[in-house]
């Protein structure tokens, strides 16, 4: 066994205990760390226009293979280059038909700007517009599989296109949409879904399904841990499709794992199905919460988050998570190592001694009683409770 008595530590950094588990053929806990942190794991820094970041609302991310990050805001198309947020022109005597709103880049390096007035593309050297969507605001972007970029619009009606080759081709399911088509995901099976105006559609392949939602606003879609699709509901939390329903999909409070997290502390607005299962949840005022495990932690602006309203959320190349909000942009980078804190469930950060157990187990005493972390979880036992 291995241990650090004496001391009393900061919020615990497990880089050693997880090396010293590591040598003690205690593999579980290694794997433990490689799961998606929690949110207050991560290190965030924030832009806001105290700090230059004059963006207005920030609609939307993408990220070109040059490694710049584009960013869409009410106040126009910018350039980050990892100090400065730069005003993107267009080449001499074209430009774009209103402010960016929804950004993608697809496979080839195209750089696609959805705006409030239509769709265009740039390839580096040449803006295309697309008339066939003039008039709409481009609310989503998506490339499918098979390399077709489309293009979810709010009317009236609403509107979903599709471009290959060049050509763009837009349907209105005859006016079934409604006003608006919100949202585009395309799920592991490889079924392309759109949530609009009139309920959650299943596009393609075959014939294009509806799964009506009477009396509830559907928002983001994305995907469950499994390859699911999960669609935001305003003012109903998280829901996924269920043959012609749609099905709760509860979460759980990080810090009461016994209690459900009610759908008022939800609000999704915007979603986002992280590379490492992660689950990230930008909500409409009540700041940005990650799920991990089923299990949601908040970080707000009492945090340091930049706003407490989300416009957009993206995942980068390097695994950055990028949110977008009413006053500015934050950034959440996973650290090479893992603390572990009050957050996580330790019942103080004041810690005298720490010990590795063969089984994977890292014991941690503290001034208000001994912490057992194992399996990414956290069991407390204080002097009138006995140990396993």
């Amino acid at each position: 066994m291995s241990r650090l008595q004496g001391h009393r530590f900061p919020p615990l950094i497990l880089c050693l205990l997880l090396a010293w588990a590591w040598l003690l053929g205690a593999p579980s806990a290694a794997r433990a760390a490689d799961a998606a942190p929690q949110i207050s794991q991560y290190a965030h820094t924030s832009w806001t226009a105290r700090d230059g970041a004059q963006l207005g609302l920030v609609f939307a991310f993408a990220q070109t293979h040059d490694g710049y990050l584009w960013v869409g805001g009410s106040y126009g198309l910018f350039r980050f280059d990892g100090l400065r947020f730069v005003p993107w022109q267009p080449p001499k005597g074209s430009s774009l038909p209103s402010n960016p709103y929804a950004l993608l880049v697809s496979r080839d390096g195209t750089l696609w700007i959805g705006t409030f007035n239509g769709l265009v593309s740039w390839n580096g050297s040449r803006l295309t517009r697309y008339p066939e969507t003039d008039g709409g605001l481009v609310t989503s972007l998506l490339e499918d599989s098979e390399g077709t970029v489309w293009a979810g619009l709010l009317g009236p009606p609403g509107r979903l296109c599709a471009v290959r080759g060049g050509q763009a081709r837009c349907d209105d399911a005859q006016g079934g949409f409604g006003t608006f088509v919100w949202s585009l995901a395309q799920d592991r099976s490889g079924d392309l879904w759109a949530s609009a105006d009139s309920g959650l559609w299943r596009w393609r392949p075959g014939t294009p399904q509806r799964i009506e939602a009477p009396g509830q606003r559907l928002g983001d879609l994305t995907e469950t841990a499994d390859g699911q699709l999960l669609v935001g509901v305003r003012g109903a939390g998280l829901k996924r499709p269920a043959g012609d329903r749609l099905d709760p999909y509860p979460l759980r409070s990080a810090t009461r794992p016994a209690e459900l997290l009610p759908d008022r502390q939800i609000l999704a607005n915007k979603l986002l199905r992280a590379r490492d299962g992660g689950l990230w949840i930008g909500t409409d005022g009540l700041g940005l919460l990650h799920v991990r495990e089923d299990q949601a932690s908040a970080f707000t602006r009492s945090d340091g988050l930049s706003g407490n309203i989300a416009c957009s959320l993206f995942e980068d190349r390097e695994g950055n998570i990028w949110y977008g909000s009413d006053k500015g942009v934050d950034r959440f980078r996973k650290l090479p190592v893992t603390t572990l804190s009050k957050a996580q469930g330790l019942p103080n950060e004041a810690t005298r001694s720490v010990l590795a157990s063969r089984d994977g187990s890292v014991w941690v005493a503290t001034d208000d009683g001994l912490a057992r972390w194992k399996d990414g979880a956290i069991a407390v036992y204080k002097e009138a409770q006995g140990l396993p």
